[in-house]
């Protein structure tokens, strides 16, 4: 139940800083690389979640 719970509130923030980031006054390559930047993070997080690594 921890795991899902984990799992969770990983996605709530990465579905939060991409909004974040969506919101920046900033060019639209530089939104790119942040939002692939985020995504990233968060597969390594889940794939940590699930004892993958």
């Amino acid at each position: 139940m921890a795991i899902l719970i984990s799992i969770l509130i990983t996605f709530l923030v990465v579905i939060l800083v991409l909004y974040l980031v969506n919101m920046l006054p900033i060019d639209g390559r530089a939104k790119q690389i942040v939002r692939v930047i985020v995504i990233v993070i968060c597969i390594l997080s889940l794939l940590r979640y699930l004892a993958v690594f």
